[in-house]
C-alpha cells in the first residue's frame, strides 16, 4: 500500500515540479518568502507570485519589481535574489528587521537600475560585486550599518546617476582609479548625487576625483574624518550645486579658484581645521547659505565680498578670526534670514541699515569687540540680536535686551486644519487636516542641505506641504491629506520635519497603498521645492493594516495541517490540489501564450502591414487598461486627436501612463500604430518617450506611453503650459531634442528617421527634460540601403524639408531640416508659418550678421530673456540657418548640431552634461489655465500625402 501511494505522490508531482521549473522566479521568490518573517498576506492567498502578490510587478511572466517599503520583514537577503535576472527595482526600505550583510550575488542582477535598500539593518562590508550591476542608475544604501571601504568597483557603474552611502560606518580612503587597471569614483561622470555624509571615511580627498567634465551637483562628505587640503581640482566642477565638507579634519588653504562654482547655492565648510585666509567668494551671485565657521584663518578684514552675496539667507562664519567693522549693506541683503559672526574680532559702531531684509531674524555677534550701535534707540524685538561680551555691553547701568545671551528659537509649527474643526478621535487614530479620523503613515524628512533658516516661516512650510499633496496625487496614490510638524535642526545641521500621511477615502492604508507611499519617498519620485535641496525619508512600519499578523507567515503551520492529514484524506487532498494546480496552469500557459503572441489575430490586409516584431512592450488587455483609467471616464480624458482619444491612468505599481485609444472600428492609424510599437519597443534614450506597452485586443488599437507632466514645447512657447522659459532652459531644451535625434540617427540599428519632428512632438518632463514624442510617421533605414528611402511624402507643413517634398527621398537630413525649424521657432516663438510668412525667410530676412544679435531683436521672442543674457544666440542661429540649407548635402548631421549646441552652452556659462531644473514648479508664472495635453495627436497642418500646398518657397 505505502509502495502504491508513494508512486501516486510521484506521478501528481512529477508534472507539478516539472510546470514550476518552466519558471525559475517563482522558486527563488518563494525562497525570499522563506527567509523572511511578516510577509503580507497575499503572498500565502496565492501560489502565482505574478497574480496578486503585493510588491511584486512581473512583466511576461518574469519578475522585474520588487518594493516592499515600510511593511515590517524580518529577516536577511538571501543569495537567491541574484536568480531573479530580469529584476529591474529592488526597494525594501525602512524594513529595521532585515539585517546581515548584502549578499554579493546581488551582482548578478544585470538588469537592475534601481538599488534601494534605505533604513535596513544590513551591515557587514559592501560586496565588490555592486561594481557588476551595469545598468544601475539609482544606489540608496544609506542609514543602515555597513562597514569597511567603499567599493572601487563601483567606478564600473558609468550609469550611474545617484550614489547614496550617507550614515553608515565606512571606513577607509575614497576610492579613485589608478590607470586602467583599478575603477574609482573619479569614473562616475555621469553621477549628479554623491552622498557620502555621516561615515569614518578618512585620508585626503583624492585630488584626481574631481574633473572638469563631472556632472556632479551634490557633493556631500560632511561629518567624517577625512584628512589634508581641499584639492583644487573641485573648482573644476562647475555643475555644483551643494556642497558639504563640514566635520571633517581638514587642513591648509582653501583653493582659490572655488570661486569658479559660480552654481553653488549651498557651501558648508565649518568645523575643520582649514588655515590661510578668508577664501574669496566673489561671483557665487547665487549662493544661499555659507557657514565656514570654526576654522583657523588667519585673521583677516571683514570681506568685502559680504555685501555682493544678494541672495544669501544665511551667513555663518563665527571664530573665523574676521577683523573690523561691519558694512551696513550686509543687512540690506533681499533675503537675509540670519547672520552669526560670533567669537570673531568685529569692531566699531554696528550700523544695521536704514532699509534691512524684512526676512531678517537673529544677528549674533556676542563676544567680538562692538563698541556702539547705531538703532540703539530704534531696537526692537523684531531681530533677535546678541551683543553680549561686547564692550557696549560692558558701560555702567547698560539693561539693553541685545546684552542678554541669545534664546533658542524653537518652531513649533504644524499644518493648520483645512477650514474645519479638529475631530477628537480613538486610540491610534488621529485627526487629519481635514478633520477626519484615520491612522496616518508616519515618518521624517530630513533635508541635508535648505537654504534657509528661518525654521518660523509657515509660508516655506505650505509650498513643500502643497508640493507633496500635487506628486501623490499625480502618482495616483490614495493620500487624502498630510501634515507637517515640528521642524527642527539636528546636531548635523539637517533640517527635520515630521511627516503624517493620511489615506483617502478609508480608516487606513492597504499594502499597495503603503508600498507606493514608500517607493516614492525612498525613490526620490517626490520632488521637493528647491529651497529645501536634497533629502531623504525615513518612514516607520505601518502597524494598522487590516489582516496584518505579525507572526510571520501563514507557511510555518502548513506543516502541522499536512503532518495531522492521514491515510486516504492525503491522497484525495492532493489529487484536488494537482487537478486544481493542472487547470491554473493551463489558464496560465494561455495568457502566457497570449502575451508571447499578442498579434495572433492581426489583420495584415487591413492597410497595417505584417504582425509587428516587437522587443520588449508589454501587451495589456482590454480589462486591465479599462481598470487604469477608471472604465476610461471622462475625468481621465486628458485630450483627443485624429488618433482618438487620450487618457491618463495609473499601473498597480503606481506609475503613471498615457494612453492613445484608436477611435473605434477604425483602420486609420493601423499602420502608425504598428509602426510606433515596432521603434519605441527597441529605442531606449532618456530624451525619447518610452513606450510602456500596447492593446490590441477586442478590436481596440491602444498605445501606451510614459505620462510626461509638462506638455509640449510649443505649450510653453505659446504660454498655455503656463511654463517660463528663458535662453538658458531653451538651450538644454535644444540640446535634449537634438540628442534624442542623434541616437535615431547614429545608435538606432537600423537607422530611424523620425519624419515628425516639431515642438509639438517634444515634451518636457518634471524637470523640463525634453523628449521626442510621435513615432506614427517614422521609417527605419534598413539594410538595403542606408542612405535614403523613397517614400511617400508625410509630415507636417512649416517644418518639412523641401528636397525631400520634391524627390520623395527621405533621408536622415529631412529630420535635420525640420529640427532647424525648431531651432528658429524656439528663439522666436512664432509658428513655422504664421500669417501666410514662413519662420526661415522671416529670419533671414531680418538678420544683420554686422550687428548685435544679428539684428533680430524684433522677432525674438521678448520672454526669452534680457539682450546681455542671450550669450552664444548668434552661433545658435547660424546652427539653426545651416540645418535648413535647401539641399541635405549643405546640412550638418544631427551628431554635428549637438556638439554645437554643447559648444554653445559653455560659452553662456552652462554644464552640457548637467541635468536641467529640479522640477518645474519655479517656472511656472502661475496665470495660466489648462492646456491640452501633449499626447493630443492633432498638431499643426498633420499632412499625409494628398492635401500640401502645391509649392513651399524654403526661403
Amino acid at each position: 500500500m505505502g509502495s502504491t501511494i508513494g508512486q501516486l505522490l510521484v506521478i501528481i508531482f512529477i508534472p507539478i515540479w516539472l510546470a514550476t521549473a518552466q519558471n525559475d522566479d517563482f522558486v527563488y521568490l518563494r525562497a525570499l518568502k522563506e527567509n523572511w518573517e511578516n510577509t503580507p498576506p497575499s503572498w500565502d492567498d496565492s501560489s502565482d507570485p505574478c497574480s496578486g502578490w503585493d510588491g511584486i510587478r512581473c512583466t511576461n511572466g518574469r519578475v522585474t519589481s520588487i518594493t516592499l517599503a515600510s511593511m515590517g520583514l524580518i529577516g536577511s537577503l538571501p543569495g537567491d535574489i541574484g536568480q531573479l535576472s530580469e529584476l529591474e527595482i529592488l526597494d525594501l526600505s525602512y524594513n529595521k528587521g532585515l539585517v546581515g550583510p548584502l549578499t554579493s550575488a546581488i551582482g548578478n542582477l544585470k538588469k537592475l537600475t534601481n538599488l534601494i535598500l534605505v533604513d535596513c539593518g544590513f551591515s557587514g562590508p559592501l560586496p565588490n560585486t555592486l561594481g557588476d550591476l551595469e545598468n544601475l542608475v539609482y544606489m540608496s544604501l544609506n542609514s543602515n550599518g555597513f562597514t569597511g571601504p567603499i567599493p572601487p568597483s563601483i567606478g564600473n557603474i558609468r550609469k550611474l546617476y545617484w550614489l547614496d552611502l550617507a550614515d553608515n560606518d565606512l571606513t577607509g580612503s575614497i576610492p579613485v582609479s589608478n590607470g586602467r587597471t583599478t575603477p574609482g569614483l573619479d569614473m562616475l561622470t555621469n553621477a549628479l548625487h554623491f552622498h557620502f555624509g555621516g561615515n569614518r571615511l578618512e585620508g585626503d580627498i583624492p585630488a584626481r576625483l574631481f574633473t572638469s567634465n563631472m556632472s556632479l551637483i551634490h557633493l556631500l562628505f560632511e561629518n567624517n574624518r577625512l584628512t589634508g587640503p581641499i584639492p583644487s581640482s573641485l573648482g573644476l566642477v562647475k555643475s555644483l550645486e551643494v556642497v558639504r565638507l563640514d566635520r571633517n579634519l581638514l587642513t591648509g588653504n582653501v583653493p582659490p579658484n572655488i570661486n569658479n562654482l559660480t552654481g553653488v547655492f549651498e557651501m558648508f565648510l565649518s568645523n575643520n581645521q582649514l588655515t590661510g585666509p578668508v577664501p574669496n567668494l566673489t561671483g557665487l551671485n547665487v549662493l544661499n547659505y555659507l557657514d565656514l565657521s570654526n576654522n583657523t584663518f588667519a585673521r583677516s578684514d571683514v570681506p568685502s565680498w559680504f555685501s555682493t552675496l544678494q541672495s544669501l539667507t544665511t551667513l555663518h562664519m563665527y571664530n573665523t578670526n574676521i577683523v573690523g567693522e561691519l558694512p551696513a549693506a550686509l543687512f540690506s541683503i533681499p533675503q537675509l534670514q540670519q547672520v552669526d559672526l560670533s567669537y570673531n574680532r568685529v569692531n566699531g559702531t554696528l550700523d544695521l541699515g536704514s532699509t534691512h531684509s524684512d526676512q531678517l531674524q537673529s544677528v549674533n555677534l556676542q563676544n567680538n569687540q562692538i563698541s556702539d550701535f547705531s538703532q540703539r534707540r530704534q531696537y526692537s524685538n523684531s531681530i533677535q540680536l546678541t551683543l553680549v561680551g561686547n564692550p557696549i555691553c560692558l558701560e555702567s547701568g547698560v539693561t539693553d535686551r541685545f546684552c542678554s545671551p541669545p534664546t533658542t528659537n524653537n518652531s513649533l509649527y504644524s499644518t493648520p486644519p483645512n477650514n474645519c474643526v479638529p475631530t477628537t478621535c480613538g486610540s491610534g487614530l488621529v485627526s487629519s487636516p481635514n478633520c477626519r479620523c484615520a491612522y496616518p503613515y508616519t515618518g521624517n524628512l530630513f533635508f541635508r542641505a535648505p537654504s534657509f533658516s528661518d525654521l518660523g516661516n509657515s509660508t516655506v512650510y505650505q509650498s513643500l506641504h502643497n508640493e507633496m499633496i500635487t506628486s501623490f496625487r499625480r502618482s495616483q496614490l490614495p493620500v487624502d491629506s498630510v501634515s507637517l510638524k515640528n521642524p527642527t535642526k539636528n546636531l548635523d545641521n539637517y533640517l527635520v520635519i515630521n511627516v503624517e500621511v493620511f489615506p483617502f477615502g478609508e480608516e487606513r492604508f492597504n499594502r499597495t497603498g503603503i508600498i507606493g507611499l514608500g517607493f516614492s519617498l525612498s525613490n526620490q519620485t517626490f520632488k521637493p521645492p528647491r529651497e529645501y535641496g536634497t533629502y531623504f525619508f525615513i518612514g516607520e512600519n505601518y502597524d494598522f493594516l487590516l489582516g496584518a499578523s505579525g507572526t510571520g507567515h501563514k507557511s510555518s503551520n502548513t506543516g502541522v495541517i499536512v503532518g495531522a492529514a492521514v491515510g486516504g484524506c492525503v491522497l484525495v487532498v492532493l489529487l484536488v490540489l494537482a487537478g486544481m494546480y493542472a487547470f491554473r496552469q493551463k489558464g496560465r500557459a494561455e495568457r502566457a501564450n497570449h502575451e508571447s503572441s499578442p498579434f495572433a489575430l492581426w489583420d495584415a490586409t487591413n492597410g497595417s502591414g505584417a504582425v509587428p516584431q516587437l522587443k520588449g512592450a508589454k501587451s495589456f488587455s482590454f480589462e486591465e487598461l479599462s481598470k487604469y483609467t477608471n472604465n476610461f471616464s471622462e475625468t481621465n480624458n486628458i485630450g483627443a486627436g485624429g488618433y482618438g482619444m487620450v487618457y491618463r491612468g495609473s499601473l498597480p505599481n503606481g506609475q503613471l501612463i498615457a494612453i492613445k485609444r484608436a477611435t473605434q472600428g477604425s483602420t486609420q492609424g493601423g499602420l502608425e500604430f504598428k509602426t510606433e510599437i515596432e521603434l519605441l519597443s527597441r529605442v531606449h534614450h532618456k530624451n525619447l518617450v518610452s513606450l510602456v506597452g500596447f492593446c490590441f485586443d477586442q478590436g481596440e488599437q491602444m498605445l501606451v506611453y510614459e505620462y510626461i507632466v509638462n506638455g509640449t514645447v510649443k505649450d510653453s512657447l505659446s504660454g498655455r503650459s503656463g511654463i517660463r522659459l528663458d535662453w538658458m532652459r531653451r538651450l538644454r531644451i535644444a540640446l535634449g531634442a537634438a540628442k534624442g535625434l542623434q541616437y535615431l540617427h547614429d545608435l538606432a540599428d537600423p537607422p530611424i528617421i523620425h519624419r515628425d519632428v516639431k515642438t509639438n512632438n517634444i515634451l518636457l518632463d518634471e524637470r523640463l527634460v525634453a523628449k521626442v514624442a510621435d513615432f506614427g510617421l517614422s521609417k527605419s533605414l534598413g539594410d538595403a540601403n542606408r542612405t535614403h528611402v523613397t517614400t511617400q511624402v508625410k509630415g507636417t507643413m512649416g517644418y518639412m524639408d523641401p528636397e525631400y517634398y520634391m524627390t520623395q527621398q527621405l533621408t536622415e537630413k529631412s529630420d535635420v531640416y525640420s529640427f532647424g525649424v525648431v531651432l528658429l521657432e524656439l528663439i522666436t516663438a512664432r509658428n513655422p508659418i504664421e500669417k501666410g510668412k514662413y519662420i526661415v525667410r522671416e529670419v533671414k530676412q531680418a538678420m544683420d550678421k554686422s550687428k548685435e544679435l544679428y539684428n533680430l531683436q524684433e522677432v525674438l521672442d521678448p520672454t526669452i530673456g534680457l539682450s546681455s543674457q542671450l550669450k552664444g544666440l548668434e552661433r545658435f542661429v547660424d546652427v539653426a540657418l545651416r540645418c535648413v540649407e535647401e539641399t541635405g548635402n549643405q546640412r550638418p548631421t544631427m551628431s554635428d548640431v549637438v556638439k554645437e549646441i554643447e559648444n554653445i552652452m559653455e560659452l553662456a556659462g552652462l554644464n552640457p552634461n548637467a541635468e536641467s531644473a529640479s522640477n518645474s514648479a519655479s517656472y511656472t508664472d502661475g496665470s495660466k489655465g489648462g492646456y491640452e495635453h501633449p499626447y493630443t495627436n492633432d498638431s499643426l497642418f498633420a499632412y499625409s500625402g494628398d492635401h500640401f500646398p502645391t509649392k513651399l518657397d524654403p526661403k
